[in-house]
């Protein structure tokens, strides 16, 4: 698909004015609205596009999302403390999650991270598997964006696998 075809190009304006649009319910929503949203997009996905292009697909809009969230939310942090601490601000006060750095080797570019009460999956049964795909790329988006480099990001910890935290390892990609 060109360019001029696309019908729902993303732009932070998509947010909208919450003070216009919901003057009297507001800005904020029950998770299990969210929830409703996500995991019944994940199963048309699916369903149309098997598991794995789902997974893709989840994952790419995460790390938009991510790139997006750091220019409109996070302005321009300019070290890797203030970056952390405006975006446990920023999760806390949207009531996205609680996180913590658990572990940072700036100098090898790799990190342990938790995202606690996540919107994903927190108070989800066990599955045996994790959910949270659009997780990975959300932190892959911001961690780009702030560094300018590409990272790797995968949850190795999840509500749904038995674990009361989501955590992912972040890894800087090695130039070629």
């Amino acid at each position: 698909m060109t360019e001029p075809d696309r019908k729902y190009r993303f732009s932070w304006k998509l947010l909208g004015d919450m003070n216009a649009g919901r003057p009297n319910l507001g800005p904020t929503t029950r998770l299990e609205a969210y929830r409703l949203m996500q995991f019944t997009f994940r199963d048309v996905l699916e369903q149309e596009l098997g598991t794995e292009k789902a997974d893709a697909i989840f994952y790419r809009a995460g790390f938009l999302s991510g790139t997006e969230f750091y220019k409109n939310a996070l302005g321009s942090p300019s070290d890797l403390a203030s970056f952390i601490k405006k975006l446990q601000d920023q999760l806390a006060e949207m009531k996205i999650g609680v996180l913590r750095i658990e572990r940072a080797d700036i100098k090898q570019g790799s990190f342990v991270m938790t995202v606690s009460e996540d919107l994903d999956c927190s108070g989800l049964p066990e599955t045996g598997f994790g959910v949270c795909v659009y997780d990975e790329g959300f932190i892959a988006g911001l961690m780009e964006a702030f560094t300018g480099v590409p990272h790797t990001v995968k949850e190795i910890d999840c509500w749904c696998t038995g674990d009361r935290t989501c955590r992912f390892s972040i890894t800087r990609v090695a130039a070629p």
